[in-house]
């Protein structure tokens, strides 16, 4: 029950077919899942389903571990709001994509920082992913691999919100730049699934924006 689902409809038509939709599981049966009619972030248009439609799934577990499968609509439901109703696949046929491949995107986004020793400061990054993130900061704040900090970004969305995410990073590597700043370069280690969705969420629109220019 609510968890977000991301599909793709098989369709003829190629740029069709890539899109991709958001949509959230409101109830389960035996073997049926009635999802709310899948929304494209990017446009706030509304994916009408037919019955029979094939469809390509997934969704991301605690961890960041993302779980394929396919189904296809078996029907409808009018609650308070129209549902979907789909085949809920069988356990064996779904698939665990270990992620390292969370999709990474550049941005330039504002994030709080307070390292251990309490110094607060504020700083840009410069790409940030469901696993991790790098950002530039000033070489006055002594910052080494290993140190692990608290973040919070914030996160504007194509629809005009904003949020705010949560997560403690371990910084991987520091390097020194020509300019005279530092780039940081950490991965995730303390990061709830509720936070991280919406980084990744963000990461679904910068991707759309590129694959547009």
């Amino acid at each position: 029950m609510n968890t977000l689902l991301f599909l793709q409809a098989a369709s003829p038509d190629e740029e069709e077919a890539e899109k991709v939709y958001k949509s959230r599981i409101a109830d389960v049966e035996d073997d049926i899942l009635y999802i709310e009619v899948p929304l494209e972030e990017d446009t706030g248009r509304l994916k009408r389903l037919n019955l029979g439609d094939e469809l390509s799934a997934y969704f991301l577990a605690e961890g960041g571990v993302r779980h394929h499968f396919n189904t296809h609509v078996i029907g409808f439901r009018d609650d308070v709001i129209k549902l979907v109703a789909i085949r809920k696949p069988d356990p064996d046929s779904i698939r665990k994509v270990q992620r390292r491949s969370f999709l990474r995107v550049p941005a330039v986004l504002e994030l709080a920082v307070k390292l251990a020793s309490q110094v607060r400061f504020l700083a840009y990054t410069e790409d940030i992913g469901g696993g991790g993130i790098s950002f530039v900061t000033d070489p006055r704040w002594s910052i080494r691999p290993g140190d692990v900090m608290e973040c919070w970004l914030l996160i504007p969305y194509k629809n005009g919100t904003i949020e705010h995410a949560f997560f403690k990073p371990e910084v991987v590597r520091v390097k020194k730049l020509e300019s005279g700043r530092q780039q940081i370069m950490a991965k995730f280690i303390e990061i709830s699934d509720s936070e991280r969705q919406k980084i990744i969420r963000y990461c679904f629109e910068r991707q759309l924006e590129f694959r547009k220019r």
